[in-house]
């Protein structure tokens, strides 16, 4: 089906995320224009009054690429409406969400600008704290069929965010180097009501998820009009396992080694 050129209208666009509704067809947009898109989206949600609170990366996890067609990370913004803090067990609503599915992630929350030309050096002196995660994420086409830019401009598939415990960064590790191996090695059980569904591990992602946030953080200062990070900006890697799809009702639980501290959350309508 040709893509609607209502379909391209940033409101448009914002319309269908605030309705949970399914697009009429792909966008049709190159990944550049798809960006522009997105910004243009960005823009709107915060003239209406939602402020951004960091950025979701996408598809860094290689073993899944095949699985969606899409085979470089993509990025898109998180927001105050769509973050959720708890301290290990949180609840969230899947209302006006689109196919959601769930990821479990590693998270950071940034106390800094990283460096111009950032290294791993430069992020590690940038990170306030690391936190598991789980990402609600979205698909606006049917059966999760959709091109790079439909994922780019359906604001990065992201619906909703749950970080747990924020653990300072310098309680995991003393230096690059020791966080890029402890998360690089660390691995995670995905379980629904208590059965597992799968196993991950952070070398999933990019090979780990601090050379993740190095890649976005490339990718985004590339990006024309992008803003950059900031401090108080949280930002989610990508998930270890496949997406799964979730429902009212569901109990979910990632079990993180040893130090990486655990999470559950608790669907609702």
């Amino acid at each position: 089906m040709p893509p609607s050129t209502d379909t391209l209208k940033p409101q448009t666009l914002l319309d269908h995320l605030d309705r949970g509704s399914r697009w009429p067809a792909p966008c049709g947009l190159t990944l550049e224009a798809a960006y522009e898109t997105a910004l243009a989206v960005r823009q709107l949600r915060i003239a209406r009054g939602e402020q951004p609170r960091g950025y979701k990366v996408g598809f860094t996890n290689r073993t899944i690429w095949p699985r969606y067609n899409v085979f470089a990370p993509i990025w898109g913004s998180v927001w105050d409406s769509t973050l959720t803090l708890c301290e290990g067990e949180g609840r969230l609503s899947l209302a006006h969400t689109c196919q959601p599915r769930i990821e479990p992630e590693i998270v950071f929350g940034l106390k800094g600008t990283p460096a111009t030309g950032a290294t791993l050096d430069d992020l590690f002196e940038a990170i306030d704290w690391v936190a598991p995660g789980f990402e609600v994420v979205q698909s606006h086409l049917p059966d999760w069929k959709f091109q790079a830019a439909d994922t780019v401009a359906g604001s990065g598939l992201h619906a909703r965010l749950l970080v747990g415990r924020r653990t300072p960064v310098r309680e995991l590790a003393a230096d690059a180097n020791a966080l890029d191996t402890l998360l690089a090695g660390a691995r995670v059980s995905l379980l629904q009501d208590n059965q597992l569904a799968e196993d991950g591990q952070g070398s999933n992602v990019l090979d780990g998820p601090l050379r993740a946030l190095l890649h976005f953080t490339q990718t985004l200062r590339a990006c024309p009009g992008a803003p950059d990070l900031q401090a108080g900006d949280v930002v989610t890697t990508g998930t270890w396992t496949d997406a799964w799809p979730v429902a009212p009702g569901e109990h979910w639980s990632a079990r993180f080694t040893s130090p990486l501290s655990g999470l559950s959350v608790r669907f609702t309508a």
